[in-house]
């Protein structure tokens, strides 16, 4: 690889990094509106994990998104991969909408709702990117599987409240 290649690919990753941080710096500060305050009067099931798991959890989702984003993208033909990186962003999007509707808004129904709906357009990014490469497909599945965690989560906490 030669030096100008491996610059616009460092710099391709950290903006993509860059993107997925600044929305999970959003969704914290929906998030910190109702963390400490809301969240801790809701009745939770017994499977609901301690507060401080959130947080690596879902630092490392973040980065392992940012990673399979960014190899996706270094595939030769940009069109190739477009609607692989349409679909990221969608489900970033959605992510974040997530955090809006349950913690700023407070309405855990419509989350559940929405938490569906990301789950589904994580699915369909996870199976973009192994189309173009397997590895960025397979980074997906870790985030598939919290997202579905916390749907169950979402769901038991619309049920107990």
């Amino acid at each position: 690889m030669n030096a100008p290649t491996r610059f616009r690919d460092t710099v391709a990753f950290m903006a993509i990094l860059a993107l997925c941080l600044a929305v999970s710096a959003l969704g914290a500060l929906a998030t910190a509106s109702s963390v400490n305050t809301w969240y801790p009067t809701l009745a939770k099931p017994s499977f609901n994990p301690p507060n401080w798991v959130f947080a690596p959890v879902w630092s490392a989702l973040y980065f392992m998104m940012a990673i399979a984003a960014w190899r996706i993208w270094r595939k030769p033909g940009p069109t190739r991969a477009r609607k692989a990186l349409v679909l990221f962003c969608v489900q970033l999007a959605l992510n974040l909408i997530w955090s809006l509707v349950f913690f700023g808004l407070r309405n855990i129904g419509a989350a559940l709702g929405e938490i569906v709906i990301l789950l589904i357009a994580i699915l369909a990014t996870a199976a973009a990117f192994w189309r173009h490469d397997r590895l960025a497909g397979m980074l997906f599945v870790p985030y598939a599987a919290w997202v579905s965690y916390a749907t169950v989560l979402n769901a038991a906490l619309w049920r107990l409240n």
